[in-house]
Formats: C-alpha cells, sequence, structure tokens
C-alpha cells in the first residue's frame, strides 16, 4: 500500500492524530477539527493524490470534517460516524481496548458451523452487547463461528446493513467499535469465531460521499444497486488499496476471524489480476504474519469454482463460496415451489447432484436463465462450500418475509435440518431456525431523503408485482416491519421449539462425534435416489468408519427396498420416533442386512444408520 499509515484518522497518542485520505481531483484539502475545540489544520499533497498531516490536541472522540476546496466532507474512512451518516467522523483509539484472545488461533474450517444474525433484531436491544447474553446457548447447540450481517455505518438505525456508506465506521446504533471489540473477545472466550458480512460491490445510496473524494465508481458497469466500484479503471490501484486495507482493519483492528463478501458476481473486474484474488493474497499473508485461521468466503450465483482454487491452479484462492443452488434444489422439494428462480428446480436428481458435487448446474441449460450456466467443481472439496435451508436473502427477499417454519411441516423442518447437518459441507443456519422462529424476516429501513424512501417503497412493490400468493408487500420505512423481525428467544423452550432446538443440537453432536460425517470429503461419498418413492440414500466413509442416510421427501409412508451394504447397522437418529414428536417408528435399533433390506418410512422422514465393525461385536 501507499504510504505506511491507513487511510482516515490514526490516534497516534498524546494527543497526535495522523489523518489521511485520497482526493486526487482537489486542489486542496484540510482537516476541521469540531468537537471538543474547533482548529483548522491544511493537510500536505503527496504523490498519487494522498493528503496527509499530523495534528496536534487531539484525542480520541474529537469529531472532524474534512474540507476539500473548501467542501466540508465525513472522512470516507471514518472509524465512527456517532452522529449518522451526514454528521461529523469521530478519532477512535484502536489501542485501548485490552483482548484476552491472545492464545487464539481461530477454528479449523471443516468445524465451521456458522449462524448468521442480523445485530438489530437478534435482541430487543439490538446492540453487540445484547448478543453477548446468547452466546453460551450458542455454544451448547454445537455453533462454533457466527456471522454478522453487515456492520459497517449506514443511514438511520434500522436497516439489513446492504447501505452501508461507511466501510470502516461500525454501525453508531450497535454500539460502535468498542462494541464490537467486546463481542469478538467474549465469542473468541467461549471457543467461538467471528465472521462479518462486507459490501464491496456498491455502496448505499444515502450518506454516500466517496465520490466527492475520487474515481471510486464507475459509470461503464452497473448494479442491481447502484454504481459498480471502479476495481479497474483509471484510479482504481487506490480504490484496491482502499478496500483491501478496510478487509485487513476488519481481521485486525477487530480480531475477526473472516469475511463473507456479498454478492461478488456483481463486481465487473477485468484487470489481468483481478481485485478478488489480491484481495485475497493480502488476508492469506496477514494469516501467515499474525499466526490466526482467517478466511475468505464468497456469495456468488455464478457458480464458477476459480473463485474457490487456489491461485496455482489460476482460482482466485478463496477459501469457501455460499452455494445457492443446494437450498433451492432442498427447498423446491420441501415446498413445491416454481417461481422465479425455482423454476430451475423440484427434481430428486438436483438434490443428488448437489449432494455428490455441490453445484447443480455446471454448464447445462437454466430455463431461469434461458442460457447454459455454472462450470463443473472439479478439484473442490465439501469444506469449500457452504449450504443452508435458509438466509437473510431467502427469506427476507420474500415479499412477507416467511421462514421455513411457516412454509413446511415440522416433520419437513427437521428433514431439511438433517439434509444439511448431515451433508459434506459447511453448514450454515439463519438466526432462530433452530427452534423454528416464525417471525418474519422483512426488508426495513430507515432513510431520513423522502425521495428515496418513495423509490425503495415503489421497488418493493414492483419487485412483487407478478408473484401470486405471497400477500401484501410491508412498507420498508415502516418501523413495524423492523419490530416485526425481531427474535423470540422464549419460543425455545416452548413444545415443538424445544424439541426441534434439541434435534439440531442431537444432529451437529453426531456430525462431530462420527468420523464418516466430520469428513467433508466429496471423494468418500455414495448418493443414490429412488424417484418413485422420493428417497434420497446417501452413503458416507472415512477409514473404516462407515455411515448410511436415508431422507424421504414423500407424504406418505412407504417401505422402499434399500441398497444397505451387507452387515450389521445401528440406528443413530430417527426423525419419526416419539421423541421428536414423530407419529411413531417401526424401524428397529439393528439391522442385519444381506445387501439391501426394507425399511417402514414415515412422510418426510430422516434416518441415520452406522454400521458396527467386526471389532465392536
Amino acid at each position: 500500500m501507499t504510504g505506511s499509515i491507513s487511510p482516515g484518522a490514526t490516534y497516534m497518542g498524546n494527543g497526535r492524530c495522523c489523518f489521511r485520505l485520497w482526493a486526487p481531483r482537489a486542489e486542496s484539502a484540510a482537516v476541521q477539527i469540531v468537537t471538543p475545540q474547533h482548529c483548522l489544520r491544511p493537510l500536505t499533497r503527496e504523490e498519487r493524490g494522498y493528503y496527509q498531516g499530523e495534528v496536534t490536541g487531539v484525542e480520541p472522540g474529537s469529531l472532524y470534517y474534512y474540507l476539500l476546496d473548501g467542501q466540508k466532507l465525513p472522512d470516507p474512512a471514518s472509524r465512527c460516524q456517532p452522529r449518522g451518516v451526514h454528521g461529523p467522523s469521530q478519532v477512535v483509539d484502536t489501542s485501548t481496548f485490552v483482548w484476552s484472545d491472545r492464545s487464539w488461533s481461530g477454528v479449523d474450517r471443516d468445524g465451521l458451523i456458522f449462524y448468521e444474525l442480523h445485530v438489530g433484531t437478534f435482541t430487543p436491544e439490538g446492540t453487540f452487547d445484547a448478543i453477548i447474553d446468547h452466546l453460551d446457548d450458542l455454544h451448547t447447540l454445537g455453533i462454533t463461528a457466527i456471522e454478522l450481517m453487515p456492520v459497517a455505518q449506514f443511514p438511520g438505525n434500522r436497516n439489513w446493513g446492504y447501505d452501508g456508506v461507511f466501510p470502516f465506521a461500525v454501525q453508531n446504533s450497535y454500539g460502535g467499535p468498542q462494541a464490537l471489540r467486546r463481542l469478538v473477545d467474549a465469542c473468541h472466550r467461549r471457543g467461538l469465531a467471528v465472521f462479518l458480512d462486507v459490501v464491496y460491490n456498491h455502496l448505499g445510496p444515502e450518506g454516500n460521499y466517496l465520490a466527492h473524494y475520487g474515481p471510486y465508481f464507475t459509470n461503464r458497469y452497473r448494479t442491481l444497486w447502484g454504481q459498480a466500484v471502479n476495481f479497474d479503471g483509471p484510479g482504481s490501484d487506490e480504490v484496491r488499496r482502499f478496500f483491501i486495507a478496510n478487509a485487513l482493519y476488519w481481521l485486525t483492528a477487530f480480531h475477526l476471524d473472516g469475511l463473507r463478501l456479498d454478492a461478488i458476481h456483481a463486481i465487473t473486474d477485468k484487470s489481468a489480476l483481478p481485485f478478488l484474488e489480491e484481495l485475497a493474497a493480502a488476508v492469506k499473508l496477514e494469516a501467515a504474519r499474525s499466526g490466526r485461521r482467517l478466511y475468505l468466503i464468497a456469495e456468488s450465483n455464478l457458480n464458477d469454482p476459480r473463485i474457490i482454487r487456489s491461485r496455482e491452479l489460476a482460482g482466485y484462492g478463496f477459501d469457501a463460496q455460499w452455494n445457492d443452488d443446494f437450498h433451492h434444489a432442498l427447498h423446491s422439494l420441501l415446498t413445491g415451489e416454481r417461481d422465479g428462480y425455482y423454476r430451475d428446480f423440484g427434481s430428486l436428481a438436483h438434490l443428488v447432484q448437489a449432494f455428490r458435487q455441490g453445484y447443480v448446474y455446471t454448464g447445462q441449460y437454466s430455463v431461469y436463465r434461458q442460457r447454459r450456466h455454472g462450470r463443473r467443481p472439479l478439484r473442490c472439496r465439501g469444506n469449500q462450500l457452504v449450504v443452508f435451508t435458509q438466509n437473510h436473502d431467502q427469506a427476507g427477499n420474500r415479499a412477507c418475509g416467511e421462514r421455513l417454519s411457516v412454509l413446511v411441516s415440522f416433520s419437513k423442518l427437521k428433514l431439511a435440518a438433517a439434509v444439511m447437518l448431515l451433508s459434506p459441507f459447511l453448514p450454515l443456519l439463519f438466526m432462530g431456525e433452530e427452534y423454528g422462529e416464525t417471525a418474519p424476516f422483512l426488508y426495513f429501513t430507515s432513510h431520513s431523503d423522502p425521495q428515496l424512501v418513495a423509490t425503495v417503497r415503489r421497488g418493493r412493490r414492483q419487485e412483487f408485482a407478478g408473484h401470486k400468493g405471497e400477500g401484501e408487500v410491508s412498507d420498508p420505512q415502516d418501523e413495524a416491519a423492523f419490530r416485526r423481525s425481531r427474535l423470540n428467544h422464549e419460543l425455545r423452550r416452548q413444545g415443538r421449539h424445544q424439541v426441534l432446538y434439541d434435534f439440531y443440537r442431537q444432529l451437529i453432536q453426531l456430525r462431530r462425534e462420527l468420523p464418516a460425517l466430520a469428513e467433508l470429503s466429496l471423494d468418500n461419498i455414495e448418493v443414490n435416489a429412488d424417484a418413485e418413492n422420493l428417497l434420497l440414500f446417501v452413503r458416507r466413509w472415512s477409514n473404516e468408519h462407515e455411515v448410511s442416510c436415508l431422507f424421504s421427501f414423500n407424504d406418505a409412508p412407504a417401505n422402499p427396498t434399500l441398497p444397505l451394504a451387507a452387515g450389521r447397522w445401528r440406528k443413530r437418529l430417527d426423525s419419526a420416533t416419539e421423541r421428536w414428536l414423530g407419529s411413531g417408528s417401526k424401524v428397529p435399533e439393528i439391522i442385519e442386512s444381506p445387501g439391501e433390506v426394507a425399511i417402514p418410512l414415515s412422510p418426510a422422514a430422516c434416518l441415520l444408520f452406522e454400521r458396527i465393525r467386526e471389532d465392536q461385536l
């Protein structure tokens, strides 16, 4: 990076603060301290359009603006915006927090079990500190990593976070930077990793001042959400440095364990060394320097294995990516939905493909896209794909924000959990799914610009105008949409919600204990389907350990003959038993199989068998 000082205000101690910004088009730049005292100091222009200067008499908590050719603007690399996106920036001392995680090195990739949460709706308080009271419950459940939806400063106090406009500033209504550090430190004390969702494909529309500073955006490309970030045009070297510095800031100043990059398919970059590859290399260098496990995970709908291939194999070098195909194949079978991108799914064969290789579409024709889609993920491993039964997008981008818990039966909720957690991939739970939260997850905003508010409202209505039977679209600006999206954690201690929670916990425990499930290999797996009876049969093994999983998507009882390898098998899980509020099971605890066996199945049931070795008889 150009220069040794990061962009923004860096507190040096003893009342000294270094201010650094990139403003190549400005004739002059100065910093104006507005509290606790007023002063104006010019900044010195350096090469490539950077301005820098050290100011004395500035302590942490001081508020300031930049003056670019006399125009007063907040710092694009602000660490804190205590008065919102239009207010002054604040000097933050990153060295005062006392960490207790000195021995923390992270979670092994195969052991990652993600829990995605939105800070504002996870608790009634909607703060980082309030999350801490729930960490012991998440640890008991078996979660090993929480994944925070974006926390970069956005307008108002209600937002999903994808309208962030200050990439370095921690949302003030969540508690600000020190509160985020307290949360991360508390997670590490409990053995939980912390991932953060960051948005590098666009910035939000309100409070976005980056274009005043330099060519951060380009008109050569567009995204669904506004101007594209300039990663390959004139001035793009410094734009890349800004966002790479941002990624490293989250990982170092907040001790985060990884980043999830939102919608990288919306990043257009035609350079020989793509920004994403350069970013991954920088993160790997930091991991080597710090001795910590640091991960980069991509959200991409391209089904392009280059994202997760190593640089040695001409890939970008990301550690993992979200796998929408797995979700779509499973969701369409459970719900029968066929609108939108679900048009490409609905067959049991699609879920077979998802189990065998992660992607369903690997170059064949997509009816939804009206073209061929995807590429075979050769040399990719199971621990490079993150799978889920729901997430913020799959719930929140429905007209009424319905969760799976209100779309399918209790039996199918258990079935969905088993399919995900017994798969050879990295599982992700969306907050509340472990106990069947029934509150919707709606889209909500708190913009202050009336014209923007009207545009957002109109856009949401138009988006769902052609969707039948999904109900009336809620008003994103109405605070009621935000309040309705809050979790009710008390449900977890009631009736079937508690049973579902215990079922998730049991699945996670089995995933850890049984070697065949703990090894996330796509080589040690055999997948077969009985299309007539809507059955999926999955065999997995690790050395001499072997399990067989049976998933029934049939709404009626069945008595199929299944290819269970010759030998003795012990039943380890049966969702139809009374323990799991099933209708009752006729499957014995021990099965002697000559190579195939008839098994009486309840509707929407899942079974897990473990082979008994001869030395265990």
